[in-house]
Parts: C-alpha cells; sequence; structure tokens
C-alpha cells in the first residue's frame, strides 16, 4: 500500500559484541529497505549512553508506556531470555515473534544468527507463519484477602523464600484434593515450557500442538510426586502452609509475586496466547534433536 509506513521492533541485549553487531546490522538492513526500526528506550539508554554506540539515523524509540502496536512484527536477537523480554512487550498489543538466536539453546528462537540476513529479508517479506502458543493464567490470593493476576508463557514456578526451610504445600485440581508434601518448589508449565525449567525439574516432554497444563513438584519429599499432566481447562491449586515460610513466585523467571504463608496459587490457561513467527515450521521431533543434539543412530543403524 503507498505510503504505509512499517515498523518492526528490535529486542537486543548488551551482553556480547557480538549481540550489539547483529542488532546494528539489522538496524541497517531495515532502514536500506525503508523499514522503521525501534528499539526500546532502556536499550538505547544501554548503547548509547553506557557503550558509546552510534545508532543510525531513522530509528525511532518506543513511548514510556512500551506499546508496541504501531509494530508489525518484533524481531528478537539472543537468547530464551531474550525473546521472553521480547514476548513480554509484544503479547499486550498481539504482535508476533521472530527470534534469532544467539545464545545457547534457544528453543524458542526461529533461526540461527548466520542466518540472519535472509531472516530479516522473510520478515520484510511477510513470508512467515504466525502460531499461537497457549500461556499460563496465575492467580494469587494472599490471607490478607490480596489478589495479584498476572501471566507467563513458559512456566510460574513457585519457590521458598527461605533456604533452611522447606516449604509445605497442599495440591488441589480442579478444587479436588491431591496430595500435600514438602518441597523446594512446585511448577506449572505450558506445552512450550515443558522444555525449560520443567524439563530440568524431571517434567516430560509435551509436543506444543498438544493442549495442556503440566504440574511439576521440585525436590519433593513425599511418595506422590510424580509430574501431572491435565487438560487445557483444568484448574491447578497450590496452598502453601499457613505456618510454613514465605514464598515466592517466579513467572517466566523475569517477573516475581511475593507469596505470604497461607498464600493460594491457581493456574490456568490464559485466555491470551502469545504469537510466534515461524520460519521453519517442520515436525517438533526434528527441533527436539537438533536443539538437544539428541543421537539418533542406534543399533538399528
Amino acid at each position: 500500500m503507498t505510503g504505509e509506513v512499517r515498523r518492526i521492533l528490535v529486542v537486543g541485549h548488551v551482553a556480547r559484541e557480538e549481540a550489539i553487531d547483529a542488532t546494528l546490522n539489522t538496524l541497517h538492513f531495515l532502514l536500506e529497505r525503508a523499514i522503521t526500526p525501534m528499539l526500546e528506550r532502556e536499550f538505547v539508554h544501554e548503547l548509547e549512553g553506557h557503550l558509546g554506540v552510534e545508532l543510525p539515523v531513522g530509528v525511532e524509540q518506543l513511548g514510556r508506556d512500551g506499546d508496541v502496536s504501531a509494530c508489525e512484527l518484533v524481531i528478537v536477537l539472543g537468547g530464551d531470555g531474550t525473546i521472553l523480554r521480547g514476548v513480554d512487550l509484544a503479547r499486550d498489543s498481539n504482535v508476533p515473534v521472530l527470534g534469532v538466536n544467539l545464545g545457547h539453546v534457544g528453543f524458542l528462537a526461529e533461526s540461527e544468527s548466520e542466518s540472519l540476513p535472509l531472516v530479516l529479508q522473510r520478515a520484510i517479506d511477510r513470508d512467515y507463519e504466525v502460531e499461537e502458543r497457549m500461556a499460563l493464567r496465575i492467580d494469587v490470593t494472599r490471607p490478607d484477602g490480596g489478589r495479584v493476576t498476572n501471566w507467563a508463557l513458559n512456566e510460574a514456578s513457585i519457590e521458598k523464600g527461605n533456604r533452611q526451610r522447606m516449604l509445605q504445600v497442599a495440591i488441589d485440581i480442579d478444587g479436588e484434593p491431591l496430595s500435600s508434601f514438602g518441597c523446594d518448589g512446585v511448577l506449572f508449565s505450558t506445552p512450550t515450557g515443558s522444555t525449560a525449567y520443567s524439563f530440568s525439574a524431571g517434567g516430560p516432554i509435551i509436543w506444543p500442538a498438544v493442549e495442556a497444563l503440566l504440574l511439576v513438584p521440585v525436590s519433593a519429599h513425599a511418595l506422590f510426586t510424580k509430574p501431572i499432566v491435565v487438560a487445557p481447562d483444568s484448574e491447578l491449586t497450590v496452598e502453601i502452609e499457613p505456618d510454613g515460610p514465605d514464598a515466592i513466585i517466579w513467572l517466566d523467571g523475569r517477573r516475581s509475586i511475593a507469596l505470604p504463608p497461607g498464600s493460594q496459587v491457581t493456574g490456568t490457561r490464559s485466555e491470551q496466547p502469545v504469537r510466534l513467527a515461524r520460519l521453519h515450521p517442520g515436525p517438533f521431533t526434528t527441533r527436539l534433536v537438533k536443539k538437544f543434539q539428541l543421537p539418533t543412530v542406534g543399533w538399528r543403524g
């Protein structure tokens, strides 16, 4: 459409020179093709103010409210942590996120750094599919009646606040008591998060196309402490012992909510999914083998 102003938000980090170079290359690539790149205000401050990086003319900054609704796409340059930050920015505006891996595993990334020019050209050509991933809605009810609602793409991790004391919890599924035990924590996870913290804690891998919720006890001291997979419309509830230590819940390892003794945490499916841009919509098995470098040759040849 003539006169259309196209904007793409570029999300990066300043931890490594490679990431800064990738960001600058991306900004120049977009500007040369009449696409307006946008950056977070804090990111610009880090690049220009702390590192003395000179940004090209034509780059715009997000407003203080972080609204990305004027952008058609969010391109993230980094590992899964940086991609989760991009998801944070994009979700409320329903803008798709395209990740380019500059980290180690990069399970949420769609491509690796060496294919960056091809990725950018496909983004400009709008040559990608958008896949919706289910997210978690987390409701916290404190003993004083206070309520907090938040969300997560990967997982919500309920953890003990005092390392020297075990967390005592009671688990309900769909309003029915299931079990109670002492533990280091409890995870609520989506299928997307099943290859993240949940995987490290001994949970199963769930294919992204499967609609389900996952509960994983962490270092639990009880007989019945296996991971549990439930229907997507189920309700997972963890009640924290009123006489026990404080706890905390981490959402995708980025946002936290304090949990005083006696708090109740409920995890359900969020009504708003996360939108990921896909360039290679191949089998999830292929992604697993590649990211985890799984051996696929055995006695069968």
